[in-house]
């Protein structure tokens, strides 16, 4: 990594990046490795409710319910096996499950399968966690309304606490679950692991123009863009090395800003000094952890 890309860990708003994602950006696909694709397709079908769109062996499609735009795109070969403890990519699908009480009836879906969920008060938001049948972590969350997240200098206000689920189950006063998340998904969130925050700050942050939001958090980052509670996150809290290539793991995920602020962010990672590649609608780059993060247009 170039050393212009090495900087000290600095409090929100202090030297900015020259280049700042738009509020408008989001994720958009995220890529994973398997190792059974039939089976993945079963448990993102059955307990997350994702539609298929298209299976062309060795890859697959999934979106949520009524949206054209692809969610999650599986993809498997020969040889692939489970993450590794301590390797895990955590994909976040937000505010999927809009029901009288977000999260409810998705949570009482969880219970009647049986499904072995972990779950937290984050402050912003209301956290399940799951496993998929290769180890890699989901989290669904349902946002609370944002005139109600606290910032302390300037610092967002976020934690993790006991959720109190029988609240959260007896606010949906019984709605069922649809078996469908909403259209309003608009991407799946990466947690990347392992690297030192300053190395996940200079490229996200430093490089590709989000905003950070939580830094005070001994071994963690959060950045995002138009002050959203978090877009990616990084730790160190996990050891071990990065996924192998044989393992399953996250490949790529998408960014998509408006379609200026991609010749924006291309000219700021290029720059900062990484290696950029061209790509049909946009362009890619390699984060600290070998991730791909492809920015592409809306089109």
């Amino acid at each position: 990594m170039p050393e212009s890309t090495r900087t000290p860990h600095l409090p929100y708003g202090v030297l900015p990046p020259a280049f700042r994602l738009p509020e408008a950006a989001h994720p958009g696909t995220v890529h994973l490795q398997v190792s059974d694709l039939q089976r993945s397709l079963a448990y993102y079908e059955q307990v997350l409710g994702l539609s298929v769109r298209n299976v062309a062996d060795p890859s697959a499609v999934l979106s949520a319910d009524g949206d054209e735009h692809p969610l999650l795109t599986l993809h498997t070969r020969a040889g692939v096996t489970p993450a590794r403890r301590g390797a895990l990519v955590s994909i976040t699908l937000q505010s999927c499950y809009r029901t009288v009480a977000p999260g409810a009836a998705f949570a009482a879906h969880l219970g009647a399968l049986d499904v072995r969920v972990a779950m937290a008060d984050h402050l912003v938001s209301e956290a399940l966690y799951l496993w998929d049948p290769v180890g890699l972590g989901i989290e669904v969350y349902a946002d609370r309304p944002r005139d109600t997240w606290q910032h302390r200098d300037r610092e967002l206000a976020m934690t993790t606490d006991l959720l109190d689920i029988q609240s959260v189950i007896a606010a949906g006063r019984g709605e069922a679950w649809t078996g469908r998340p909403s259209r309003h998904v608009d991407g799946a969130h990466p947690s990347a692991r392992w690297k030192p925050v300053g190395e996940a700050e200079a490229f996200y942050h430093r490089a590709l123009g989000f905003d950070k939001t939580v830094w005070s958090c001994p071994g963690a980052l959060f950045v995002s863009a138009g002050g959203y509670h978090h877009h990616l996150a990084t730790n160190v809290w996990s050891s071990g090395p990065s996924a192998a290539t044989h393992e399953a793991r996250l490949i790529e995920w998408e960014l998509v800003p408006t379609d200026a602020d991609v010749d924006g962010a291309a000219q700021n990672l290029r720059e900062v000094g990484y290696r950029i590649g061209k790509t049909g609608d946009g362009i890619s780059a390699k984060d600290a952890w070998g991730t791909r993060v492809r920015v592409r247009t809306k089109h």
